[in-house]
């Protein structure tokens, strides 16, 4: 079944296909939140160029998170530029094989260069959305994702798509934005703070309930905050789309962070 974009869906698209033709962070031009410099160790860098490893625009770090072995087949949800994709590659080794799937025709471009220019040939890059992956049933060992579900505007068939496509006993480690306790309103209303990965965060809690009711057990939660910098530069980048009048920034601070977060489909 062919997916429809939503205004959401679309949002989000022109957002990061404007940010990797600026070669911006996804907060914007000239903010630090999302580069790979302050979310992956040293030496897990070192193995990529420097002009591949600073195209990061996610929250954390899923590689180091998912424990990667050679041999293992894994899947990218919101494959973006292809870092992650690219760090996967090198831990599964030539008889594994990475798929990155992303809605934005401007990143699977950029994501094929990137791969070239590190000579991985287990790396396949696929358009399609997170809610009908593009992607068999059953056959992917891990799945990893930076800072992408939280974009999504249907967030349970997300995880319904994910927990299909895992082989029984495969694992999820993601890297996403959750709150503690809910968002102003005016945020979760704008599309521009969507993009921005705040509005579409949901509760943890709620986050939780969804991974289970689809059939994930296991599953941890690690909380990793922002710093307050961090957060007031994803405001500022949203501009004039929010009344920041209408809200206390210090509920702002309390409630959103990045998350480390793991589940597991039964054998």
């Amino acid at each position: 079944m062919t997916q429809s974009p939503t205004p959401i869906h679309e949002t989000v698209r022109e957002h990061y296909a404007d940010r990797i033709k600026k070669s911006a962070s996804c907060c914007g031009p000239d903010r630090s939140c999302g580069t790979s410099n302050n979310l992956y160790p040293e030496d897990l860098l070192t193995t990529v160029p420097s002009g591949v490893a600073n195209t990061s625009y996610g929250c954390g770090d899923p590689i180091t998170l998912a424990a990667l072995r050679p041999g293992q087949t894994v899947l990218d949800l919101g494959s973006g530029a292809g870092l992650d994709c690219i760090l996967a590659a090198q831990k599964v080794g030539d008889t594994g094989k990475v798929i990155g799937v992303d809605m934005t025709p401007e990143m699977i471009e950029r994501a094929q260069a990137n791969a070239k220019k590190v000579n991985l040939n287990n790396i396949e890059f696929r358009h399609g959305y997170l809610e009908n992956l593009p992607v068999d049933s059953n056959t992917v060992d891990v799945i990893i994702s930076n800072c992408v579900i939280n974009l999504s505007p249907d967030k349970a068939k997300v995880f319904t798509e994910a927990f299909r496509v895992l082989a029984p006993g495969g694992k999820l480690a993601v890297s996403d934005i959750v709150t503690d306790g809910p968002l102003p309103e005016p945020i979760k209303q704008s599309l521009s703070a969507w993009a921005g990965c705040v509005a579409g965060a949901v509760e943890a809690e709620d986050y939780i309930g969804m991974m289970k009711s689809v059939g994930f057990t296991d599953i941890s939660v690690t909380p990793v905050f922002f710093d307050k910098e961090t957060v007031d530069a994803a405001l500022a980048d949203m501009g004039d789309a929010i009344d920041l009048k209408t809200f206390s920034r210090q509920d702002v601070y309390k409630a959103v962070y990045s998350a480390k977060i793991t589940a597991y489909k039964p054998a």
